[in-house]
């Protein structure tokens, strides 16, 4: 599918189900004038190809497809407007908006059902022929266990923008991205694995250009194969595989998050630059007859993996980017979507099925964000083994742990290990759950300790964006603070929320900028702001906060009892007689069925031990407290002799004996001495 240089021309080839007649338009380098239109004269099936002799990587070109214009019918063909291959994997311009793009008559009184007959090709990006090719070398990919997982969201020009390490001419892209400093900034977190927010082609939405505003976040792709070109310092496809050998190198993971659930054609008011144009009736989900695009996503349509054709073009771009520019996984945007079929939401349904029997990418790391706006959308917990899922839950519940909210104490023991009331079950191990505390879509960790109202003016929106529940708190006083007190309860804050993600079983997964005490000025739906509000600044980072989390990441590597693969079930271990996870009180006793429901239940203790099924007599035990109350005496249990590690209050602090209270707002962390045999059995 798509164009194909073979040595002695390019073939091409596009699906149509409904089209009549497919045309192939090439044009000027620069893309600016249409040269020749040759029709497809060979079909085999719904497949239309031809091969065209003479033509080298390079060649700029798009498709025009005839057929019947019955928007009714589900059918908007129109061969005035020049459409993008499916299959691009790199384009020449960007999408001008203007009304010549629109498929009907912008005014008319007949809406969409009316026909435009402007030629769109000066307004649309095209398609360029690519040479894929790119010397790897000993390219290897890392393939971190799961349970070994730290992920690190990112976007690629945020991150990257004012990074003062970065030579100015490549700050932004690709190779900014894969420079030494940046990389040595991930190594130093202890980071696995980088999530990339999209990078596959998207435009800027017209509302947004009308405010003076981008598509800064990337969700509502154009095209499938395309690296997006404004991260491109060179505009070639070797910069992102460059990218990519470098952070393998480092022995770091790269993500994609991806966006196969609609596409940016929006509903029957927006422009026809792809899809729309080749086989509405196939690509799109429709309803009313086919007028109108069915709106699981929010964004106007929703592809329809159903369809054979558009489920295989969602697998091809997957495997493209796996074998041609060897990423190492994928984060499924709104992943409700891709598993609806026409009876509900299928975890065995036609995509789910397809990409776990694939031998190429059933071995990548897979990551669902389980929901949609769709109905039956909310599915945490309902997707097929190897799939991890972003975990929702653990966000909410550590945050109001923290936050102080009564009767919070039993759901974060749920947290804490793995959310197995959601997971555990059909074979799913405990790295199945994605914990986080902050992600792109909501506020900063600064913003989270300093905020609890958003500050959404600038999108343009009147501050109706974004989410208005954040279970924030601003620790007294709302925004930015110079009062030493204020500062330091705000970064307390911090430290304990981020020690309870790293002490937590399931893949923990870090905000970039969380590090480096980076704010949004409480914009918690930056999706528009390619500025200064989402651009990390590098030029004051919280060189401790920094510091701690490369501890945290430190003590995660090396005690395997916090990154099981196996549930925790509070069983004995028939080696030793000791359980593997017991639940105390400060005070050494075991918490009673009074305790967990009472409200005021704030401060929790659990000792660890590797699974019951699993035992690996070469392991420490490790005993943690979470406190988000007052400072209360603290009795350790006589199971092991037990070393500090870890005290949020004390940041300076890598080793040391017991305090005799466990302070006020506080994580601490203890592991076991080597001579904890000599008290086995004591646990109970």
């Amino acid at each position: 599918m798509g164009a194909s240089f073979d040595g002695d021309g390019v073939n091409f080839a596009v699906f149509s189900a409904h089209a009549t007649l497919i045309e192939l338009c090439l044009f000027s380098s620069d893309g600016r004038k249409e040269m020749v239109r040759l029709p497809f004269r060979e079909r085999d099936g719904d497949i239309w190809h031809m091969h065209v002799g003479g033509l080298t990587p390079g060649t700029v070109y798009g498709f025009r497809a005839h057929g019947p214009y019955t928007p009714e019918r589900g059918h908007r063909f129109n061969p005035h407007k020049l459409l993008l291959d499916p299959y691009a994997r790199a384009l020449e311009g960007r999408l001008r908006w203007s009304d010549a793009v629109m498929g009907y008559k912008i005014g008319s009184s007949r809406g969409d059902l009316s026909f435009d007959t402007r030629d769109s090709a000066f307004a649309v990006p095209k398609a360029v022929v690519t040479d894929t090719s790119f010397t790897w070398g000993d390219d290897t990919a890392p393939r971190i266990p799961r349970s070994e997982s730290v992920i690190y969201e990112a976007h690629v020009k945020a991150l990257t923008q004012l990074h003062p390490g970065v030579d100015k001419p490549l700050r932004g892209s690709y190779l900014a991205l894969a420079s030494d400093p940046v990389i040595a900034h991930l190594q130093k977190l202890g980071v696995t694995a980088i999530e990339l927010l999209p990078v596959q082609a998207f435009p800027d939405d017209r509302f947004l250009v009308a405010k003076g505003l981008r598509n800064h976040w990337g969700y509502n792709t154009l095209a499938f194969f395309a690296p997006e070109p404004r991260y491109m310092a060179k505009g070639a496809l070797w910069e992102f595989q460059t990218m990519v050998r470098r952070l393998h190198t480092a022995g770091i993971e790269v993500i994609l998050d991806v966006v196969y659930n609609h596409t940016a054609e929006g509903d029957q008011f927006g422009p026809t630059l792809c899809y729309r144009g080749l086989d509405n009736a196939s690509y799109y989900r429709l309803a009313d007859g086919g007028r109108h695009y069915v709106n699981d996503t929010g964004t106007g349509n929703t592809l329809n993996l159903t369809h054979p054709m558009v489920l295989r073009m969602v697998m091809d771009s997957l495997r493209y980017w796996v074998e041609v520019c060897h990423v190492d996984g994928f984060r499924f945007d709104l992943a409700t979507v891709l598993g609806r079929e026409p009876h509900g939401f299928d975890p065995n349904g036609g995509f789910f099925d397809a990409i776990r029997q694939d031998p190429v990418l059933s071995r990548v790391k897979l990551i669902a964000e389980p929901w949609d706006i769709g109905p039956g959308g909310y599915q945490l917990g309902g997707y097929p083994h190897p799939f991890h899922e972003w975990n929702d839950q653990f966000r909410d519940g550590v945050r109001r742990f923290w936050r102080g909210d009564p009767g919070m104490t039993p759901d974060l023991a749920k947290r804490l290990l793995g959310s197995s009331e959601q997971f555990d079950h059909s074979g799913r191990s405990a790295t199945s759950s994605i914990n986080f505390l902050t992600a792109h879509d909501g506020f900063t960790l600064e913003d989270l300790v300093s905020f609890t109202v958003k500050r959404n003016w600038a999108n343009g929106e009147d501050n109706r964006d974004g989410h208005s529940d954040n279970h924030s708190d601003n620790m007294g006083v709302e925004g930015p603070s110079d009062d030493p007190a204020v500062q330091a309860a705000r970064a307390l804050r911090k430290r304990n929320l981020l020690a309870t993600l790293m002490l937590s079983q399931g893949v923990p997964m870090l905000l970039a900028g969380d590090e480096l005490g980076h704010s949004q000025g409480g914009n918690n739906n930056a999706y528009a702001q390619d500025n200064a509000v989402t651009w990390l600044d590098w030029s004051q980072p919280d060189t401790g906060l920094t510091e701690f989390i490369a501890r945290l990441a430190a003590l995660r590597r090396a005690h395997p009892v916090l990154r099981q693969r196996r549930f925790l079930h509070a069983r004995k271990r028939a080696a030793d007689g000791l359980a593997d996870v017991v639940w105390l009180k400060p005070d050494g006793t075991y918490p009673t069925p009074q305790d967990w429901h009472d409200p005021a239940f704030r401060a929790l203790g659990v000792e660890l031990r590797m699974a019951a099924e699993g035992f690996d007599p070469s392991a420490d035990a490790v005993l943690a407290y979470f406190n988000c109350g007052a400072a209360v005496p603290l009795s350790l249990p006589k199971s092991a002799t037990w070393e500090l590690v870890l005290d949020s209050t004390r940041t300076d602090l890598t080793s040391g004996a017991a305090p005799a209270q466990l302070p006020a707002q506080s994580v601490l962390m203890f592991r076991s001495a080597p001579d904890e045999g000599s008290a086995k059995g004591e646990s109970t």
